[in-house]
């Protein structure tokens, strides 16, 4: 917002230059900041450049309402305290010019802003560093600004969120970032767009020599935080710029406007000032009064009537089951908001869709499209609460990077678009959930509680493999069709590269994505035949492992590569035959194991649900539970041993 009015002063004078003919109206007041109290709120507004207003013809309105109100210049300092942070890129690539001019221009800024503004520096590279807290000591500040050094790395969005907590939380607080190069961290667009729309500040971005696909990401975070981004086409442009900034501060007038007593706490405000063209006004739906003045002066509620307590001081067993109820739904659609509330409307992105996303245009297309500007009122919304549980989670799992890679692992085999962060979310809701149905079917019983918790537990994790292990055997059942597709396209002339483009684009799931990732991989550097030995085993797939085999003893010896296909496809094919028929054979067997399996669960959990009376001896009696405990023994042993005897090898 601070760079605002330089931009439509350097318009303006562009369309002066090009000839008399066009007519550029005069811009408008722009509101910065409203400080909201008990009788008086308080309101920033910038003045457009080269515009003088006259602040005793101040007319100030709430919700249509005139209010009593003056205005005076805040180039003598304001009642309002405000913070300005430089966060300035202090990576490698600013070394030379660009690093001489950035300190010149922060000493500009700091020489001509106004005395009452805290300034504050952090400077970011291969680490984020708050170099001075925001002060009024210029001396200080410009110490820090002239010690200030070059390193590797550009964490730019770790950058940006230190320079929000070093603002504060109190007054007008702006956040002016340089840069000059992409973020090179772990850290996501959309991570830094949450933490920026989480506040109130206002964040303004100057890009030095930026590539187009790299301003529209610097774009998406000026727009979270309410700013505007200037691309500096040199190192000697950055001077003026910051100058400029600090002069936005310079022409802010500040109103102040009397509250009616019967004023509500927000309300539409409109705020008007004369100048030499005509009115200036501008207007912003905003809080105007703080919660401790609206309290008092809402009138008392009547007291209401003592409510009937349940006989000897026990909560009613409808209430309880009622409040239970309340909390799983409330909890499923918290879970529900922390993983696909955020990211509304979000489908899974294939392969290189994920790769190109890293990539300073790439990032800056996902990142434009999928980040609406943010208010200061979405940060209550449920996805950006749980945004820092997701951000947490995947902290804990950076610690162990093996459970880390085998959640990823059955994620991906399973093809659920899911981050471990927000699985392991949805599965710890999801058990916490069973856990809370046992309580409910139990009427208060530990024991149900426990065994619904840990079915909570293990079934997901068998969701995922059951997933996992049909997405293999339909790999398996189409890759003979897919080898004979490929060895026509040999046939017919294309090279294996272009036939494996073919089973992309006429195969179907999940070969056909598989082979779209080995196109991906190949066209990155990946030898062919790695790229595809890597689906071999992602797939868990010793017929492709083979295929992939001879494709290289084939490419480093010679031959006829789409003979020895057909061949593989018929052996494979007759393969596959032999499989289905045991697989129809053993049918009856494992058809056995699952009604055994699972009727003695099943019953006793339709027991508990028509006749919980029947059976809760079993959970309220300690010989219930030795009988439930070797119940359980018994019937895994039996499951287990089921389980081997029809499992037949192929």
């Amino acid at each position: 917002m601070m760079l605002r009015h330089l931009a439509s002063l350097l318009l303006l004078l562009a369309l002066l230059g090009a000839g008399a003919a066009y007519a550029v109206p005069t811009p408008g007041l722009a509101i910065d900041h409203v400080e909201p109290g008990d009788d008086t709120v308080r309101v920033l507004v910038s003045v457009p450049a080269g515009v003088e207003v006259d602040p005793a013809t101040v007319t100030v309105s709430l919700d249509g309402q005139e209010l009593a109100a003056t205005a005076e210049q805040t180039d003598t300092g304001v009642s309002v305290e405000r913070t300005t942070v430089l966060a300035i890129d202090t990576s490698n690539s600013m070394r030379g010019a660009r690093f001489a001019a950035a300190k010149q221009a922060a000493s500009a800024f700091l020489s001509t802003v106004p005395d009452d503004v805290r300034v504050g520096v952090v400077s970011y590279a291969g680490e984020v560093v708050v170099a001075q807290e925001p002060t009024l000591d210029r001396d200080a500040t410009q110490a820090v600004l002239d010690g200030l050094t070059l390193s590797q790395g550009t964490l730019l969005y770790d950058g940006i969120t230190a320079a929000l907590e070093a603002a504060g939380t109190e007054g007008q607080r702006t956040v002016l970032v340089l840069s000059d190069g992409r973020d090179t961290s772990a850290t996501t667009v959309e991570d830094a767009v949450a933490s920026i729309g989480a506040t109130d500040a206002t964040v303004d971005v100057i890009a030095l020599q930026q590539r187009p696909g790299a301003v529209a990401v610097l774009r998406s975070l000026a727009e979270a935080g309410n700013g505007e981004v200037l691309e500096a086409p040199t190192p000697a442009s950055l001077t003026t710029f910051f100058a400029a900034a600090s002069r936005d501060l310079a022409r802010q007038v500040e109103v102040r406007a009397t509250l009616p007593a019967d004023a509500s706490r927000e309300g539409d405000l409109s705020v008007t000032l004369d100048g030499p063209d005509g009115e200036l006004s501008a207007r912003a739906f905003a809080q105007v009064r703080t919660e401790t003045a609206e309290a008092e002066a809402a009138p008392a509620p009547a007291p209401a009537a003592p409510a009937p307590a349940a006989s000897g001081g026990q909560i009613p067993q409808p209430l309880m089951l009622g409040a239970l109820v309340a909390v799983g739904v409330a909890l499923a659609f918290l879970i529900y908001a922390a993983v696909a509330g955020g990211t509304e409307g979000r489908r899974r992105e294939d392969l290189d869709d994920q790769i190109a996303a890293y990539g300073a245009e790439g990032t800056a297309a996902t990142g434009a499209d999928r980040t609406p500007a943010r208010s200061a009122a979405a940060s209550l919304a449920p996805a950006n609460v749980f945004s820092h549980a997701k951000d947490a989670t995947a902290q804990a799992l950076a610690g162990n990077r093996t459970l880390e890679a085998r959640i990823a692992d059955r994620l991906e085999g399973a093809a659920i678009g899911l981050k471990p962060a927000e699985w392991v979310l949805l599965h710890g809701g999801i058990a916490v959930g069973a856990a809370m149905l046992g309580l409910l079917l139990g009427s208060g019983s530990p024991v149900l509680l426990v065994l619904f918790g840990v079915l909570g537990v293990i079934l997901p994790w068998t969701y995922l493999g059951i997933r996992r292990s049909r997405r293999r055997k339909a790999f398996e059942a189409g890759l003979a069709d897919t080898l004979q597709l490929m060895a026509g396209s040999l046939q017919a002339g294309l090279s294996l590269t272009q036939s494996v483009d073919t089973i992309v684009k006429e195969g179907a799931e999940p070969i056909a994505g598989e082979f779209r990732r080995v196109l991906v991989e190949n066209r990155l550097g990946v030898n062919l035949e790695d790229a595809l030995d890597e689906v071999a085993v992602r797939m868990e797939s010793k017929d492709f492992a083979w295929v992939v085999m001879a494709v290289r003893i084939q490419r480093e010896v010679g031959g006829n590569l789409a003979e020895l296909l057909l061949t593989v496809a018929a052996t494979l094919r007759e393969r596959e035959y032999l499989r289905r028929h045991v697989s129809a054979l053993s049918a009856e067997g494992r058809l056995s194991a699952w009604i055994l399996g699972g009727l003695p669960p099943g019953f006793l959990v339709y027991l508990v649900a028509v006749r919980g009376d029947y059976v809760r001896p079993l959970f309220t009696d300690p010989r219930g539970w030795v009988m439930l405990g070797l119940a359980a023994v018994l019937l895994g042993v039996g499951t287990f041993w089921m389980s081997r005897v029809i499992k037949v090898e192929v």
